[in-house]
């Protein structure tokens, strides 16, 4: 019995102990679930306001962009990031999608005067991967725009604004930022050029200007480029007044062009070297390539030279190494004579003399260039330029001599000479044996036996050359050339055809004062009679206030506005 009632109770004791058991693992269970709810709640909680601080920080962040916008752009915020896509265009004006014209025509954009506009890159590499000293640098620049016809989600950049976003190498996707701001007029601009040269060309700041006029803009440290004719320029932007970033449309700007800090050893741009009457200087010049001079010729020395006392003489002497140079010169405002361009030359194979004279139509008191070309390898050479006094004969003595060399003479049946009668048979004799008269038609030049091998005549053109210059004169005035404009020629023809004919030839405009391109015939049949180039007729268009009565009138009529309504010649 007592046995029973002992296994009895250690059996409830059992239960009792299993039933506590696992009530305390129940409350565990509860507990640990509880804290994992607790804190799955918390994360939710912390989530939540992360989110709602990421909310409000972005929504301050817009709100302060919009105000950032609407302070730089008026009252007009817009903003859009944009994928860039070149386009061959000139000056600083863009292509915007359709949908901008329509957002900033919303906002009365188009009321407030030219539009223009802030782009900034935007880097797309991962933190790692942008560069320390670019992520504090943002390039930018600004525009006008030209028309609202781009591709949506994108913007057409002209070659001028896209190689001051992307100086260096292009992005596979470059996002661009667009902004609307407004420009104060710019009163002062310093720009400096990256090379020599610039200086040298004559009027180089109305140059600039025309080059501006293609521009709404100029921000500091942007790279201004400007072209005259082949050669291209850049200019750095150094400092701009009111501003960092001015408007140039219907301003006028103080322009200041300091000169490069360094010169860039190996630059491609011309260069013209000052040379004086009396001087030489030497140089060594590669094929192909150019050597530039400039010499002037004063108001004095041209009475001397249009007296008949003195010449102008250019020489080359150059070293007999295998090598060979060409000689080109002329006249301001041409400033770079080439073998398409010039007024005088000389191809004589080694040294070269070019005798400027009073007889040459085109010479007169100014500024010459003179162009050494390296025709065939590398050559050293010596230029030089005198003022080269006439030998002073009187007419009277040249007269009496002449008379008395007519008295008598019969004419060698060799040399077709006139020799006294005298010595006529005596000179027949040597004449026959020692020389020998050209047999080329038109020619009858009279040449020693040993020069007569030597001697010959040009195929095409039939000009008396030694034949070792027979190869140059082909290559030079035989072989065709072809003009930037397309048209081929030989020498003669396209030296004709550049200085008349080619619409790429560089004329003065009557209006803007520039060396530009003559372009093709003008449109307005007024203006072709009136003899203007298709630049002039463009350039002509602009209006300018008339001196007497202040109306505006085109520059182009502005001569017959005087006539017709001021009756002023």
């Amino acid at each position: 019995m007592d046995f029973e009632l002992r296994r009895a109770r250690e059996k409830l004791e059992k239960e009792q102990r299993e039933r506590k058991q696992r009530a305390k693992l129940k409350l565990d269970k509860e507990r640990k679930a509880k804290e994992e709810a607790q804190k799955q709640r918390d994360a939710i909680e912390a989530v939540q306001r992360s989110r709602r601080l990421d909310a409000m920080e972005a929504q301050l962040k817009a709100e302060q962009q919009m105000g950032e916008n609407l302070l730089a752009g008026g009252g007009i915020a817009f903003y859009r990031m944009l994928e860039a896509v070149p386009f061959q265009g000139s000056g600083d004006k863009i292509k915007l999608p359709p949908s901008c014209f329509t957002e900033l025509s919303d906002q009365g954009a188009f009321d407030k005067g030219p539009m223009y506009f802030q782009l900034s890159v935007v880097h797309q590499e991962g933190p790692s991967e942008i560069k320390d000293s670019e992520k504090g640098t943002v390039r930018t620049t600004h525009s006008g725009v030209l028309e609202f016809t781009a591709d949506e989600g994108s913007v057409g950049l002209p070659p001028h604004v896209w190689s001051n976003l992307f100086p260096v190498d292009t992005p596979k996707t470059s996002l661009v930022e667009v902004r609307y701001v407004r420009l104060s007029k710019g009163t002062y601009a310093k720009l400096q050029p990256d090379g020599i040269g610039f200086s040298d060309l004559p009027n180089h700041k109305a140059i600039l200007e025309t080059s501006l006029r293609q521009h709404a803009t100029l921000s500091q440290d942007d790279i201004l480029t400007v072209k005259y004719g082949e050669l291209t320029y850049r200019l750095r932007v150094l400092e701009l007044k009111p501003s960092s970033a001015i408007s140039v449309l219907e301003t006028d700007i103080e322009v200041d062009i300091v000169n490069p800090g360094v010169e860039s050893e190996g630059t491609n741009q011309y260069v013209l070297k000052p040379i004086v009457f009396g001087t030489s200087d030497s140089g060594l010049v590669e094929e192909g390539n150019y050597m530039y001079y400039k010499f002037s010729i004063d108001d004095k020395t041209w009475e001397n030279i249009v007296s008949g006392d003195v010449n102008i003489e250019v020489k080359i002497d150059a070293e007999a190494n295998g090598g060979d140079t060409d000689l080109y010169v002329s006249k301001h405002p041409l400033i770079f004579p080439n073998r398409h361009q010039h007024e005088w030359s000389s191809h004589d194979v080694g040294s070269k003399t070019l005798i400027l004279s009073s007889k040459d139509r085109n010479l007169g008191a100014g500024t010459y260039s003179l162009a050494v070309y390296g025709f065939k390898g590398t050559t050293t050479y010596q230029v030089s330029v005198h003022v080269q006094e006439n030998s002073k004969r009187t007419v009277g003595q040249q007269a009496v001599h002449l008379s008395s060399m007519d008295v008598d003479t019969v004419e060698c049946r060799n040399c077709k000479h006139f020799i006294p009668t005298r010595s006529i048979a005596l000179h027949e004799a040597y004449c026959s044996r020692h020389n020998v008269v050209c047999p080329h038609v038109g020619c009858g030049i009279v040449l020693r036996i040993e020069e007569a091998k030597n001697h010959g005549h040009c195929e095409k053109c039939g000009q008396a050359l030694h034949l070792g210059e027979m190869e140059k004169h082909m290559k030079v005035f035989h072989e065709p050339l072809m003009c930037p404009c397309g048209v081929v020629l030989e020498k003669e023809d396209m030296v004709q055809h550049q200085a008349s004919d080619c619409p790429l030839r560089l004329i003065p405009c009557r209006f803007c004062g520039d060396m530009v391109q003559a372009g093709s015939c003008a449109m307005d049949v007024r203006d072709r009679l009136r003899g203007l180039s298709e630049h002039e007729s463009i350039c002509g268009s602009r209006t300018a206030p008339c001196d007497s009565c202040g109306r505006s009138v085109m520059l182009k009529d502005m001569d017959i506005h005087q006539i017709a309504v001021h009756q002023k010649n």
